[in-house]
């Protein structure tokens, strides 16, 4: 079973010591008391493990296998740990766990359990308000919405919109200026395209601005994550910093937005 992980940031948990590439095994497997325990739903990690000062790998799960009734934690008597993965590769898993598991689809609007809805027209809209549903809308100037907890809302037009309101959902916008918002907790707000914005409405939720010029802002309690750009000697742009900083209201100010400037989180209109 494919999982996934959150470690202190020297890859302890519960002061046990792991490693990448190693395989551990215990006798009995029982969640939340022995065993070894990961989320199969990669944004659950956030409740357990905090960004500010954690690693995230992915795992594979084997032996005797027992599943939380709350959310998708699961331990087992066997696990190796795989690669390290970030935040955007968190959102992005998010993502395709969210559309695998679609039960129910719709051409444009679903409130159904674990229901998918998906636009691909210019100006179009996409909306579900199901639980762990997915929304995605890739057309210009488009929106997608999704409410529902543990749900996806994604958006790659230009000038587009996602949002998602659900606890441990994710939002990604990959367009030109879209906006990509988060208000559930625990979830995240993942922004990609050029002069984008990204906001995490809610307590340990994250905000990533991961595009050229992009920013991101949050509530007090919230996390915000941005990356700076440079060039290379064929004028390409390329990745010259990332920093993950927690909104304190004081060095970083909440519904502030923020971009990474030679090195710094500074403050921008």
């Amino acid at each position: 079973m494919k999982a996934y992980k959150g470690f202190k940031n020297d890859m302890t948990c519960r002061d046990f010591q792991y490693e990448e590439g190693k395989e551990y095994h215990e006798e009995r497997a029982l969640c939340c008391d022995t065993g070894f325990h990961a989320c199969e739903y990669p944004l659950d990690c956030f409740k357990y493990y905090e960004p500010a000062d954690s690693v995230y790998h992915e795992v594979e799960q084997t032996g005797d296998i027992d599943k939380s009734e709350c959310d998708s934690k699961v331990a087992s008597t066997e696990i190796k740990i795989g690669a390290k993965i970030g935040i955007p590769g968190l959102v992005q898993a998010a993502i395709e766990y969210t559309s695998k598991r679609c039960e129910k689809k719709a051409e444009n609007h679903n409130t159904g359990y674990r229901g998918a809805s998906s636009n691909t027209g210019d100006w179009g809209a996409s909306s579900n308000t199901g639980y762990r549903g997915a929304s995605s809308n890739t057309g210009n100037c488009g929106a997608s919405s999704n409410t529902g907890d543990c749900g996806a809302s994604s958006n790659t037009g230009n000038r587009g919109a996602s949002s998602n309101t659900g606890d441990w959902g994710a939002s990604s916008n990959t367009g030109y200026r879209g906006a990509s918002s988060n208000t559930g907790n625990c979830g995240a707000s993942f922004s990609t395209g050029e002069e984008s914005t990204s906001y995490a409405g809610c307590v340990n939720s994250v905000a990533a601005a991961l595009g050229l010029n992009a920013k991101a802002k949050g509530v007090k309690g919230a996390y915000i994550i941005c990356a700076e750009f440079e060039t290379d000697n064929d004028g390409n742009y390329r990745i010259k910093g990332i920093q993950l900083h927690q909104v304190d209201g004081e060095k970083i100010k909440e519904e502030t937005y923020y971009q990474l400037i030679d090195g710094v989180m500074t403050e921008v209109d």
